[in-house]
């Protein structure tokens, strides 16, 4: 079957515009439908217990001290404390129970008969379900008074007074006031996840988090439309083959073609300055490893490093220098910036290789925007711990501190900066790529890079529509457009454009072949990855339209992930027929494991964890723990590597990739070893006691402390010890390289038509 590359482009834009008319009505209606934040919360005798202050006060708190990168808010944050949603709920009921015990029988729920303690639970659901404000006032009864007193005591202990037994800091919520406010937040988050929404027969958060004693379990959606994605899944894996096998894509090879050998290649000033990016992402990355190997430690020992509960001389508490949270802060902020920093270097870099044209001044460019970049992390960063303590007055805690809120905490300045800074390199790339974008059509490869560049910078426009005061449900809609569209839409566009783009320059591909893969991958890609994001909504208050809508597009979205697959498995067909001369074996050693585990972490685990009844019970577990890492560091972060060798096989004389061979094994079997030796089973463990005890039990430190629990803990000491060493051989081999790198040649100099000619010929 043949598709022009024109009729490809027409679909693209059609899904386009269907995908800003879905993602723009959803936004509406998140604003429709979000849970009510009361003007009040009156107790049986009309006595204030909080007020609506209250609780936007209490999101504050939430934010500013980063508790969701200690616990989790609607299954959503870090999972080393509890989901304060789930804790919420669980602790209220559990008080409720104590009082109606007391009050009824004179004794304490734990000692009553079973008939008894069946009155009480009936007592308490009956309560629970009685939740409907009226004129912007919860009602609460006398149980659910002395249950919300008993949880904003809970949480000062904990939170305000620190707990070593659960990894929590003196001060981490600097005042008694805080931790109660943020305990309001906790239990009207709680509120909405057991009050049926109006005109509905299920809560807002469609009866989740699993809570028996609370009235909380699966609804007959879940169930209908796991059944419907299953069914999907057979289907869409069909349609992918089929599309693969009958769409007239030619595959990579290496037969018959004059591969460039790098040392051929002339380098210009700008390829040069964009080899310093290469760096500054490993020093980072190093950093980002090592920060994961103490994360995973402070599972084992909650307030200790190997024993050690201060620092040797110091006489520092461990715990209170680097808590967990600004750990998990950090590490995730850092894994964001390698990755984006290596494609920024390698963006700004394939430009002068395709067409050899260096526009005037782009090398001081290119080093201005490391420096700028520099900056942004630096300060981001530093922004992030002294926002935390509490350096910041007024509204700079966000601005210039820590906003928070997962994969989002740098404060708004350097979120402007990063977006500043994408926009910027997406000008500099385009100067670079001038001579191809003047020749070729709209839809031509170097216009996909910049699509896909663009579109991350437009994605991430969608952080700065909210503020710490924003009804979180509307927050987390708009937080996981960046998020989510980011992987699902732009990184996976920008993935197979910019592989495309290397293997045209490797003289693998003809340069039209590659384009109409990017266009039918990206239309595979924006069908189905963006509207994809909807299965983050079932959850977290949003309306339900998005259960259907989630379950269809989440499972379609293994149809662009079978086919980067197929393109990883000939990509190593065409590796394995180069012969032992091909002087780009290690990139595209990265590029096909960056295919591999794109379907295996994003795929497999991604499919599998998205179906409705699944997800019910195991949202916010180690099974999403398990599909993050293996689709952000296995996809993206390979990728990314990939190209930073590949920029650095240019740059480098006397060539050796003995060590990062070396790493790329460390890598890949100490990720293997963490995900599917430690991570997955923990999480499979937790998927059970969710579903047999409820999802704050799964959640709880005792589930945590268990023995078995804690051994598989340990057990991935050595998936993350050999992590470590790959990139520290990788940081080690990046350092060394940089003394032998080329000399930049004069661009007036180099002949004019680019470094691979072939490149801007035609080639129908």
């Amino acid at each position: 079957m043949r598709v022009t590359r024109r009729t490809l482009a027409k679909a693209l834009v059609v899904a386009f515009v269907v995908n800003l008319v879905v993602m723009g009505a959803g936004a509406a209606l998140a604003y429709e439908k979000a849970p009510p934040v009361p003007d009040r919360v009156v107790g049986p005798d009309g006595e204030t217990i909080a007020t609506g202050d209250d609780v936007q006060a209490g999101k504050v708190a939430f934010q500013q001290d980063g508790l969701m990168n200690h616990g989790s808010i609607l299954g959503n944050g870090a999972y080393f404390g509890p989901d304060y949603t789930a804790d919420a709920l669980d602790l209220k009921t559990e008080a409720m129970r104590d009082y109606y015990a007391e009050e009824r029988y004179g004794d304490a729920y734990g000692d009553l008969p079973a008939e008894e303690q069946a009155a009480v639970d009936s007592l308490v659901k009956s309560d629970l379900d009685d939740g409907t404000p009226g004129d912007g006032v919860i009602e609460y009864s006398a149980a659910e008074a002395y249950a919300h007193e008993q949880v904003r005591e809970e949480y000062v202990e904990r939170y305000h007074e620190g707990s070593d037994a659960r990894g929590v800091p003196v001060d981490m919520i600097d005042s008694e006031e805080d931790a109660r406010r943020f305990a309001d937040f906790a239990l009207w988050t709680a509120w909405f996840s057991h009050t049926d929404r109006p005109g509905a027969d299920h809560s807002y958060t469609n009866d989740w988090p699993p809570a028996p004693a609370a009235g909380n379990t699966p609804g007959a959606s879940a169930m209908t439309w796991s059944v419907i994605a299953m069914v999907l899944l057979v289907a869409g894996a069909g349609v992918g083959i089929w599309l693969y096998s009958s769409v007239d894509l030619p595959e990579p090879s290496a037969e018959g073609v004059d591969v460039p050998h790098p040392d051929d290649i002339d380098l210009l000033p700008s390829q040069s300055a964009a080899l310093w990016f290469v760096p500054v992402a490993a020093l980072l990355f190093l950093v980002q490893t090592l920060l994961g190997g103490l994360l995973a430690h402070y599972y084992i020992e909650r307030h200790a490093f190997f024993g050690l509960e201060t620092i040797p001389g110091l006489g520092i508490d461990v715990l209170q220098l680097l808590p967990f949270a600004m750990a998990k802060t950090w590490h995730i902020d850092l894994g964001i910036l390698w990755i984006a920093t290596l494609w920024l270097g390698a963006g700004l870099f394939l430009p002068p290789l395709l067409t050899g044209y260096e526009p005037d001044n782009q090398a001081r460019y290119v080093k201005g925007l490391l420096v700028a970049l520099v900056v942004v992390v630096a300060g981001g960063l530093t922004g992030i711990w002294l926002g935390a303590h509490g350096y910041f007055d007024g509204d700079l805690w966000w601005i210039l501190g820590n906003e928070g809120l997962e994969y989002l905490e740098v404060g708004k300045l350097w979120q402007a900066g990063l977006l500043v800074g994408f926009l910027a390199w997406a000008a500099l790339a385009a100067r670079g790529l001038k001579p191809l974008l003047k020749r070729e059509p709209p839809y031509g490869l170097a216009h996909m890079i910049l699509y896909a560049g663009g579109s991350i910078a437009l994605l991430f426009t969608a952080g700065f529509l909210f503020t710490p005061k924003t009804n979180i449900a509307v927050t987390e809609f708009w937080r996981w457009w960046v998020v989510h569209m980011w992987v699902e839409g732009a990184f996976e566009f920008f993935i197979v454009a910019v592989v495309a783009m290397t293997l045209v320059s490797m003289n693998l591909l003809r340069r039209r072949s590659a384009e109409k893969a990017v266009l039918l991958e990206a239309l595979l890609v924006m069908g189905t990855g963006v509207i994809g994001v909807s299965h983050h909504y079932w959850w977290i208050g949003m309306p339900d339209v998005w259960v259907p809508l989630g379950s269809v597009f989440s499972t379609l979205e293994l149809i662009p992930l079978v086919f980067i697959l197929f393109e990883a498995i000939n990509e190593y067909r065409a590796l394995a027929n180069s012969g032992e001369a091909f002087p780009y074996t290690l990139p595209f050693m990265f590029i096909i494991a960056s295919g591999v585990w794109n379907f295996v972490g994003a795929g497999v685990l991604g499919f599998f964890i998205n179906l409705p009844l699944i997800n019910y019970y195991e949202h916010g577990t180690y099974l999403t723990v398990g599909h993050a890492h293996a689709a952000m560091f296995g996809a993206f972060g390979f990728l990314a590597i990939g190209m930073a060798i590949y920029v650095l096989r240019f740059t480098v004389s006397n060539w050796s990739g003995r060590r990062l061979r070396w790493a790329f094994w460390l890598w890949n079997v100490g990720l293997a070893l963490m995900v599917f030796v430690s991570v997955l089973p923990v999480g499979f463990i937790q998927l059970e006691v969710s579903f047999t005890q409820g999802y704050d039990a799964a959640r709880s430190l005792a589930f945590y402390n268990r023995p078995l629990i804690q051994s598989l803990f340990w057990a991935r000491l050595p998936g993350d010890t050999l992590i470590i060493l790959g990139t520290a051989l990788f940081t080690y081999d990046v350092a060394a390289k940089l003394t032998a790198r080329r000399v930049a040649d004069d661009p007036d100099r180099v002949p004019a038509g680019g470094a691979v000619r072939p490149f801007l010929e035609d080639d129908d």
